[in-house]
């Protein structure tokens, strides 16, 4: 059981929560001061074009995340796929002018997207309760905004309302959305709660929605949803600072049935409202400038809980002590590496990517440790912190092990709480892209055991490995899932079987490759034997003849009419042959053998940054876009992130500095355009720190790092162990990419790598940087 710790200082109450008894606020030492780092942080970065970030308010990790709506964009149109919901995964799309109100719950920066939980919009004159048309300014309740009227930092969101005068402000806790609005004078004042409204919206997905007034400022209920997450059920707890005068709803529902509530007039001053698309209104009186205050605290187990994270969070109606709270917040998370850089422009683009990195995963429990299990059934987290939201196919490669570094007690938490997710599967398995107790399917391969590696290859795990393995054995067995039957059969997944089955065959090698490392831990040399033996499958999809990974079908044949530079039906998802076939990360020396030897292969490597992708090859696909491409290098998707590390495996690692480098300055910036696709819950942000600093995890699952060129001059790092390591970068410039020598405590390391135990045990790293090519 979780206890909500309030330590009361001098006229302010401090408010803790999320921490188990057996757990400190992660700090640096804490006889230092914090920094004010959010001030280097734009939440904008990435709202503009395909980022799908949000601007709006939230704590590390919080369940809430409390942000403007920009358009309301159906999923479908005449039941055809609608392309411009895409532009609106987060709600929020910098181009816009209008705002159509405040919702409670976001991803940030992923490729498909749900949510969009509870939308809160303040409004003056006429009720409406139609959202209006965005380019039809005053058709519904939506407002025009300025960019100039508008704040965002980490914590704190603030924009004018112009169509109804009002200030906006919004602040949040961990569970706990805090709105403070400030209106003009006004008889007729309005809060409305659409409960209609949703990301990615279709006209089924409402499943079920209720409310209950409970009494002049205090409303709790309940929606259920059917979307990318097929079962979802969001509780809440709304309490208004100021009691309401009258209020009402009107349902958008085909009522075929109504039972003896036909005796009542439903729609206005009911205390009960019930329905599969529901739109509710409070009104008030107000004065000039007088503000009223929504605290919005969610639960996935019950209206209860959601009340009492409403109390145990923010019991009080200080919205400025709550905003300064969570700004603090931030900071002790952002102080865990101060840097130095050559240009403010760079600290910006670093701290914030460092902000992205901690949006998700998201705590999923209530202050009591209660939550929602893949089950449907209501379970009580012991010995550790329930999350969710886990996009694994993304954030593997480069989150998670950036988490086993700055957040390794959160990052505990998480593979404990993917396998509790996977006791209570009906089909046995760990997460593959979950979210809110459901699990919907998303990608591929099943890399929460590659998440559960690095963890356990770091020594930072205190979960039972036994029952680890047994949890990631049964995963990797569950035939039905993707080709997995296949793949164990025959080595490889067919064409027949999946239009990605190349993509498919090398993710489970890896994938196999991870779980023999925990076996081998556990000294289960039978079971080591066998996976690392089914690792080695990628060898069975690679075609000598014309030098790529290709697609095989069932007989053992090659598929023919194969085209390498193809994004589609060639055999890859989100990829071609060139880039995506060079996905083996656990036996690079092997693959560099099998496609001509370090030359040929590192002349491969350099047609891919410089052969210019044909737009053919990518028109119709979504996730890849001109902002994220270097000729045929993807930097916008994740299967190429190792690649430009790649060439310290060719005796060229001075091409490795050069590429990083070159992607850190054309792929990144301190602008709303500054991520050059879907920050993918944070893993395009984990790259460019682990870059920053001058290495990169190329093979998650291991406890080693692939050294490329550091940007920052010099960084240091204040870890949970109580250990200090500084990063220092001598002759640090522009022109200097190249790294002439590694020291670490004053010692030339030989190779290209650095191990974990060299960042945990602390004491100094030093590039010594030159630009001339260490050839």
């Amino acid at each position: 059981m979780k206890k909500l710790l309030l330590f009361a200082t001098i006229g302010t109450i401090v408010l803790f929560s999320c921490q188990k008894p057996n757990q400190k606020i992660q700090n640096q030492k804490e006889n230092l001061p914090i920094p004010d780092l959010a001030q280097f942080v734009n939440p904008m970065v990435g709202t503009k074009n395909m980022g799908h970030t949000y601007p709006g308010a939230t704590t590390p990790f919080g369940m809430v995340q409390l942000s403007p709506e920009t358009n309301i964009e159906p999923y479908s149109i005449d039941g055809e796929y609608n392309g411009e919901t895409y532009r609106y995964c987060s709600g929020y799309q910098y181009d816009d002018h209008t705002i159509f109100g405040f919702a409670h719950t976001h991803f940030s920066g992923v490729g498909h997207s749900d949510l969009g939980d509870f939308l809160v919009m303040p409004t003056t004159g006429d009720l409406v309760l139609n959202p209006g048309e965005v380019n039809n300014p005053g058709s519904g309740y939506h407002s025009q905004f300025s960019h100039e009227t508008e704040t965002a930092e980490p914590g704190y969101y603030k924009v004018h309302l112009e169509d109804y005068d009002i200030k906006a402000e919004l602040t949040a806790s961990d569970r706990v959305g805090f709105h403070q609005y400030s209106f003009p004078a006004s008889e007729d004042a309005h809060i409305i709660l659409d409960l209609v409204y949703n990301i990615y919206n279709y006209d089924e997905k409402n499943v079920w929605t209720f409310i209950r007034v409970e009494n002049d400022s205090l409303v709790t209920g309940f929606r259920q949803t059917k979307g990318w997450a097929r079962n979802r059920k969001v509780y809440f707890a709304m309490a208004f600072s100021k009691p309401f005068e009258t209020y009402g709803h009107k349902k958008y529902d085909k009522l075929t049935y109504n039972g003896f509530y036909r005796r009542f007039e439903e729609e206005e001053n009911f205390p009960e409202m019930a329905g599969r698309n529901i739109r509710a209104y409070f009104n008030f009186k107000t004065q000039k400038d007088e503000k009223i205050k929504i605290k919005f605290a969610l639960s996935s187990v019950s209206t209860e809980g959601a009340i009492k994270n409403l109390r145990a969070e923010i019991p009080g109606w200080n919205f400025k002590q709550i905003k300064e709270e969570t700004r603090q917040r931030w900071n002790r998370e952002l102080a865990k590496v101060q840097v130095e850089t050559s240009t403010p422009e760079e600290k910006q683009t670093f701290y914030t990517a460092m902000y992205h990195s901690m949006l998700s995963p998201i705590i999923y429990e209530d202050v009591d440790g209660r939550y929602l299990g893949l089950d449907q059934n209501i379970h009580q987290s012991e010995g550790f912190t329930n999350y969710t939201i886990f996009s694994l196919w993304d954030t593997y490669r480069a989150l998670h092990p950036l988490f086993n570094i700055f957040h390794p007690q959160k990052n505990n938490d998480m593979v404990k709480s993917m396998l509790a997710h996977q006791e209570q599967s009906v089909h046995h398995m760990l997460p593959i892209w979950s979210h809110y107790a459901n699990e919907n399917w998303c990608m591929i391969g099943y890399h929460a055991v590659s998440v559960i590696a690095d963890a356990v290859a770091k020594g930072n795990t205190d979960a039972d490995l036994n029952k680890t393995l047994d949890a990631c054995i049964s995963t990797s067995n569950v035939g039905y899932f993707n080709g997995i039957d296949e793949f164990v059969r025959n080595g490889y997944v067919s064409e027949e079987k999946s239009d990605y089955s190349v993509s498919l065959t090398l993710e489970y090698a890896y994938n196999d490759w991870c779980i023999a490392q925990i076996a081998q831990k556990l000294g289960k040399t039978e079971v080591y034997n066998q996976y690392l033996k089914r690792s080695e499958n990628f060898k069975n999809i690679y075609d000598k003849e014309i030098g790529f990974m290709r697609p095989k079908l069932k007989n053992g044949e090659w598929r023919k009419n194969f085209d390498p530079m193809d994004t589609h039906g060639q055999g890859f998802i989100e990829g071609n042959a060139w880039n995506y076939g060079l996905y083996v990360p656990h036996e690079i020396d092997t693959m560099i053998e099998m496609m001509g030897g370090k030359e040929k292969f590192a002349q491969s490597l350099d047609k891919i940054f410089t052969t210019e992708i044909a737009e053919k090859y990518i028109e119709n696909n979504e996730d890849i876009t001109r902002d994220g491409i270097i000729g045929n290098y993807v930097h916008g998707n994740e299967p190429g992130h190792h690649i430009p590390y790649l060439y310290n495996w060719t005796g060229q690692p001075w091409k490795t500095q050069e590429r990083v480098r070159m992607i850190m300055k054309t792929m990144y910036s301190s602008k709303e355009d500054g991520l050059c696709g879907n920050d993918d819950a944070g893993q395009m942000s984990a790259w460019y720190i682990f870059s920053s600093l001058g290495f990169y995890p190329v093979l998650p699952g291991a406890d080693e790092y692939s050294i490329g060129s550091p940007m920052v001059k010099k960084a240091n790092l204040y870890l949970d162990n109580g250990k200090t390591l500084v990063i220092n970068t001598k002759n640090q410039s522009p022109e200097n990419v190249y790294v002439e020598k590694v020291e670490i405590n004053g010692k030339k390391i030989d190779g290209l790598t650095l191990k974990h135990s060299d960042i945990m045990n602390g004491g100094e790293i030093k590039f010594y940087m030159t630009n001339t090519p260490a050839k």
